[in-house]
């Protein structure tokens, strides 16, 4: 099994009395690492897939749950975004059954985390699940390994089953994304016209990198602004899709409410618009690299516990920052080109923020922005 970061940090906080809650999209590995993690101890199972616990939770007493749970050092419930009440539910657990450690996955945390924020404060431990990591399958296999495969990485992505699943990279990215990509979203929400959802997947697809405009995404999809707008929430939500918003602090002509969206995995991005072809023969390479990048990085910054505001810069004389992150009153500031190319940052980011690091990331030097040495 390839050895996740997530684990330790879950192991850590195994011994007191707070429930852990553990998010990420579908078939990122979530089920793979606890049954793992847990099959030498003696575990009580239950997944909020199947009806009759949902409905054996639906009201339940600290009583009544006693009685379920009985002698069992460790409960693990599955998919809890679709139980109702689940937060009061595990606040029940964690107040009452002290004997008891509750640890909770969910594949979306619009339903999760809106459930469980209130009635769990100061009671749980929060970690997201991203799919695999460079630095994880580094690990796994040898960092020259990981390092050839670099160009496989940016068309086919770090999906579990992906990696364990070569020569089949193309199957079984298409069936993630067409079973289970908007399931969480389609079940929750209702939403009558789902195909409108997946040109807007689709459209958004298109504009990794770029500036995205609503108005222009719902003329591709057929929505008005305020639906486009609520459905890439509840995208982000579902861990297929982030926004990064732009950074102004003081500069007159900085772009004060511009998005860019990205996607938290190249090869569910590639299978929504149906483009494998190999990195040397692609038009959106850059974009590619500037995705995988940023992901790479967010998962780098989550397995070493550091926290950092992420934002794009850029002016209306069209000035550009890829990346920027603000951390500890710091500034760094990254561009990101696949082939080794000279940039020269924007003086007037340059002399007004100062930034700590300014940098150019290509495939030559990527190791030190994403990898855990």
């Amino acid at each position: 099994m390839i050895q996740r970061f997530i684990q330790d940090q879950i192991e850590k906080r195994l011994n007191d009395d707070k429930a852990i809650v553990v998010l990420g999209a579908r078939q990122v590995g979530k089920s793979t690492l606890l049954n793992e993690m847990f099959s030498h101890k003696n575990i009580l199972s239950w997944s909020g897939d199947e009806p009759d616990v949902r409905e054996m939770l639906k009201n339940i007493t600290s009583t009544q749950l006693k009685q379920r749970i009985g002698q069992s050092p460790f409960l693990i419930i599955d998919e809890a975004q679709r139980i109702e009440n689940i937060g009061v539910c595990l606040k029940l657990i964690t107040d009452n059954i002290k004997t008891v450690k509750v640890i909770a996955t969910g594949s979306s945390a619009f339903e999760l985390a809106n459930r469980i924020n209130e009635p769990l404060t100061g009671r749980k431990w929060e970690f997201t699940m991203f799919p695999l990591s460079f630095t994880e399958m580094a690990n796994h296999h040898g960092l020259l390994e990981e390092q050839r495969l670099l160009e496989q990485r940016l068309v086919y992505g770090y999906y579990p089953e992906v990696i364990n699943n070569p020569g089949e990279e193309k199957e079984v990215l298409k069936q993630l994304s067409d079973s289970y990509l908007y399931k969480d979203i389609l079940t929750w929400e209702r939403i009558q016209k789902p195909e409108r959802l997946e040109r807007l997947v689709q459209a958004i697809a298109f504009q990794i990198g770029n500036l995205v405009s609503y108005n222009e995404l719902g003329q591709m999809s057929g929505l008005d602004n305020q639906t486009v707008e609520h459905y890439i929430g509840l995208l982000e939500k579902a861990f297929i899709v982030f926004r990064l918003g732009s950074y102004n602090r003081n500069l007159r002509n900085e772009l004060k409410k511009s998005r860019k969206i990205y996607f938290y995995d190249n090869g569910i991005r590639n299978a929504v618009i149906n483009q494998f072809n190999s990195i040397g023969l692609r038009g959106d390479k850059g974009a590619l690299w500037e995705n995988f990048m940023i992901v790479e990085r967010m998962k780098h910054l989550s397995q070493t516990r550091a926290f950092a505001n992420r934002f794009f810069w850029r002016t209306t004389t069209q000035q550009e920052i890829d990346y920027i992150e603000e951390s500890d009153g710091s500034v760094r500031a990254y561009e990101f080109k696949f082939s080794p190319k000279k940039y020269k940052f924007p003086q007037s980011f340059v002399n007004h923020y100062q930034p700590k690091v300014s940098k150019v990331i290509s495939k030559e030097n990527y190791l030190e922005f994403i990898h855990i040495q």
